[in-house]
C-alpha cells in the first residue's frame, strides 16, 4: 500500500505564528504535525509514503534524518510550485504500484484506508473519502447520487449541514490517470471537475476524526485534541 503526503505548501494563514517551517512541521504538542499523519500511516499498514515537498523542504528532510518507520519513505521536490495535481503527478513517478493513496500534509482524517480499498471500481478512476458536517462556511460540499458516484463540486457557502472532500484519496491506475493532464494544474479543477460531470469518481462518507490546522482557531485546537 503507497500513500503520497502533498507537504510543499506554504502556509500562508499560519505563518503568523509558524513562521520557520513548512505548514506540515508545525508544531503540535511538542511533535510536528507530519509525526502524527506518518503514525496514523503506520497504523493504516502502509509499506511505502511519498512526500511531495516544496516550501522549506529542506527542514523536512533534516527532520526525516535519524527517524524510523515501518514502511518506506521516497520524497520530491518541487523547486517551483506544481498545484495539487501537479505535486501529485511528480510523486507518481515514485510508485511502484497501480493504485495510490493520497492525504493532505496539513489535515488530519482518520480514514480506515481499507474503506476506500474497497470501494474501487472498474470505472472509476478515483475514490474519495467525504467527511460529514454541519453548521460550516469553509468548505464546499460534494454532490453524490444513490450509487456513491460524485456528481458535482459546490462552492463554499455557508451549510447547515453536507458532506466535504476531505482529502484523502484513492487514485486508480496511476501511471495514466493524469496522462492528459500538464505537469502544472489543480488536482480540484482540473481533473475532480471533469470526472465528477463523467461519473468517474466514487465516494464513501466516513465519519471519523477530522481537523485542518491550515487555518490558526483549529491549529490551535490540534494542540489540546491530537495527543
Amino acid at each position: 500500500m503507497e500513500c503520497i503526503i502533498l507537504a510543499g505548501g506554504f502556509g500562508t494563514r499560519l505563518q503568523h505564528i509558524v513562521s520557520d517551517v513548512p505548514k506540515c512541521l508545525a508544531p503540535v504538542n511538542g511533535k510536528p504535525f507530519l509525526e502524527y499523519l506518518m503514525q496514523y500511516l503506520e497504523q493504516q499498514y502502509c509499506d511505502h509514503v511519498i512526500l511531495s515537498l516544496g516550501y522549506k523542504y529542506e527542514a523536512v528532510l533534516d527532520w526525516l534524518k535519524g527517524k524510523a518507520f515501518t514502511f518506506k519513505v521516497s520524497w520530491v521536490i518541487e523547486h517551483e510550485p506544481l498545484g495539487t495535481g501537479g505535486g501529485i503527478k511528480k510523486a507518481i513517478g515514485k510508485c511502484q504500484e497501480q493504485d495510490c493513496f493520497v492525504i493532505n500534509g496539513d489535515t488530519m482524517y482518520e480514514v480506515p484506508l481499507k474503506r476506500l480499498w474497497e470501494a474501487r471500481r472498474p470505472d472509476s478512476k478515483a475514490v474519495i473519502a467525504l467527511k460529514p458536517m454541519q453548521h460550516f462556511d469553509r468548505y464546499g460540499t460534494v454532490v453524490t447520487d444513490e450509487s456513491g458516484t460524485i456528481r458535482s463540486f459546490e462552492e463554499k457557502k455557508p451549510c447547515e449541514k453536507g458532506n466535504i472532500n476531505g482529502g484523502v484519496y484513492l487514485l486508480q491506475d496511476v501511471f495514466t490517470i493524469f496522462k492528459e493532464l500538464p505537469d502544472q494544474f489543480s488536482l480540484e479543477q482540473d481533473f475532480f471537475e471533469p470526472e465528477a460531470a463523467k461519473g468517474s469518481l466514487a465516494a464513501v462518507v466516513i465519519d471519523e476524526y477530522f481537523i485542518d490546522i491550515g487555518v490558526e482557531a483549529d491549529y490551535l485546537r490540534a494542540q489540546e485534541e491530537l495527543p
